[in-house]
């Protein structure tokens, strides 16, 4: 049961930074005209790039932390922040910003930032730092592993949600992120004035 605990407060975090409902009518606009092929070329090529910028971060986050001194809850107060204001944004967005296509487009902008942005790569780090490597980087690959379906089955998911719900569903994922935040914040702030 506990394993299944911490399962879920890996996951459900992760779950909300990467938002891959979310960024599914943006990601359409960017693939209309492609062929199957590419598509399913470019929703893999996503996820592999989110993946390794993740875990890459992962690792190397707290070696650099070490170099720098900085504490995991320093992080944790300067990523709530910071995950509050992206939240806060998303939140109060109206229009998306118009991308260019590449050959790349996998790698940018779907892989990184969309799927593994701020908001996934400060999550990641703190998880870790709360519950360990091995939890973390298994929530991170099942959420990609679901961001790579919703990705290679994207018309579908959005006609089932419909483009009006797929947005409300973002701005609800995005008010999840802000709850998140303050409690990466006020988490933080207890570790540093040692109140239980």
């Amino acid at each position: 049961m506990e394993i299944l605990n911490t399962f879920l407060l890996t996951f459900i975090p992760l779950f909300v930074a990467i938002d891959a409902p979310g960024i599914l009518p943006l990601y359409i606009s960017l693939v209309e005209g492609v062929p199957d092929k590419e598509r399913k070329h470019i929703a893999r090529q996503s996820v592999i790039t989110a993946f390794l910028v993740g875990t890459l971060f992962l690792f190397l986050g707290n070696f650099i932390f070490s170099l720098l001194g900085i504490k995991l809850e320093d992080f944790m107060i300067a990523g709530g922040i910071l995950l509050l204001i992206l939240s806060i944004s998303d939140i109060l967005r109206v229009k998306e910003k118009e991308l260019t296509i590449s050959d790349t487009l996998g790698v940018v902008p779907i892989g990184t930032p969309l799927l593994a942005g701020p908001a996934t790569l400060t999550t990641l780090i703190i998880l870790a730092g709360n519950y360990g490597y091995p939890i973390v980087i298994f929530s991170l690959s099942l959420n990609l592993l679901i961001a790579w379906v919703m990705l290679e089955k994207a018309e579908f998911v959005i006609k089932v949600m419909g483009i009006h719900g797929i947005k409300a569903f973002a701005k609800v994922m995005a008010l999840l992120l802000s709850a998140i935040a303050v409690s990466l914040i006020k988490k933080g702030l207890t570790k540093i004035l040692g109140v239980n």
